[in-house]
């Protein structure tokens, strides 16, 4: 998962423990249900293209480590939004400067994309498009900047080859709902306790969480106005070859019926191996933020699906780079997603 605070479960029976910091690797998995369900019949739905979705994913890498106040970070941002605007999508900036827990002083904005932005019904896709400032996970270049190609570029690729594959479709073929694709902006530059132990966290007692900054501001300023959607996927690392994806805590909690109609398509589609039928504890990720706001908002990240650690080897890490970046993830999670909107 790109960056963000933790929270795990104690004991399965047990409450969740709030832990700061995507960082913290301390993991305990509840085990549920490991089979799916019988495989219905899905309606005709477009082809998600993992070419194209790779190539939105290098293309954001290409421009350096997109860290708020950066000239990559500007640049990547404007691509963003020239690509959603070729797309033919109703697009608006959320221009907005924050304060890190370091006391950095940052300009950022939230892109927002809308795909038949007069439908009535709607579905969010949410994701971050910044990349934490310092690999501080990372076993011996903790302060060096990174490419966030899962962690970040994944989704934002994702979810914008979705818009360019429903921006292709005649009307006829169109989806029964539109789709607003939110992209979060200083998501990652939060505290980890775990591995920055020694540095203070200026924003401690302020009533701001260091970590979602951006959605953490969306909520509080919807944009559009009054935003309201039936409800909302945030995707975070969905690009990494081998990539699991389990039922988080609070996506179960607030939105089990869209993660009940998400894994059971993935199993329809043959995805049961990257879409787990298992249940996992919860993280404070940006989908916290906009359940506050009353979209109820389910999580798919990657979840290792053995061992001790919450986040995957390559989590806030260098090692976070194209080379772990695979196509058939890509597709798994694009194309599950895209026949998702055309299930009512």
């Amino acid at each position: 998962m790109t960056i963000r605070s933790l929270r795990l479960p104690l004991a399965a029976l047990a409450g969740l423990l709030v832990l700061t910091g995507c960082p913290d690797k301390t993991k305990t998995t509840e085990t549920a249900d490991t089979s799916a369900p019988a495989a219905p019949k899905l309606p005709k739905a477009p082809v998600f293209n993992a070419d194209s979705a790779y190539a939105f994913t290098a293309k954001q890498v290409a421009f350096g480590p997109r860290v708020p106040n950066s000239k990559a970070h500007v640049a990547c941002g404007d691509w963003i939004v020239r690509k959603m605007k070729g797309f033919g999508l109703k697009v608006m900036e959320q221009p907005f400067n924050a304060m890190t827990f370091d006391g950095t002083n940052i300009r950022c904005r939230n892109i927002i994309a809308q795909y038949q932005p007069t439908a009535a019904r709607r579905v969010a896709i949410f994701g971050h498009w910044d990349t934490r400032p310092f690999a501080d996970a990372d076993k011996t270049k903790k302060n060096a900047p990174m490419d966030g190609a899962s962690d970040g570029a994944s989704a934002v690729a994702v979810a914008m080859e979705m818009a360019r594959v429903l921006s292709q479709q005649p009307d006829s073929l169109a989806p029964n709902v539109g789709v607003d694709f939110i992209f979060f902006d200083a998501e990652d530059w939060g505290h980890d306790d775990t591995t920055q132990q020694g540095l203070k966290n200026q924003l401690d007692g302020s009533g701001t969480d260091s970590w979602c900054l951006g959605s953490q501001y969306w909520t509080k300023n919807l944009l559009p106005a009054g935003y309201k959607a039936e409800y909302g996927v945030l995707l975070d690392m969905v690009g990494a070859k081998g990539g699991t994806f389990t039922r988080e805590e609070t996506s179960r909690t607030n939105a089990r019926g869209p993660l009940d109609k998400i894994w059971n398509t993935a199993a329809t589609l043959g995805y049961s191996d990257f879409f787990l039928f298992q249940d996992t504890g919860g993280i404070t990720d940006d989908h916290v933020y906009t359940n506050r706001a009353g979209i109820p908002t389910l999580d798919i990240y990657d979840h290792p699906s053995y061992g001790n650690d919450y986040f995957p080897a390559y989590h806030h890490a260098t090692t976070d780079n194209m080379s772990i970046i695979d196509r058939k993830t890509l597709k798994a999670v694009g194309q599950t997603m895209t026949q998702v909107l055309y299930i009512d």
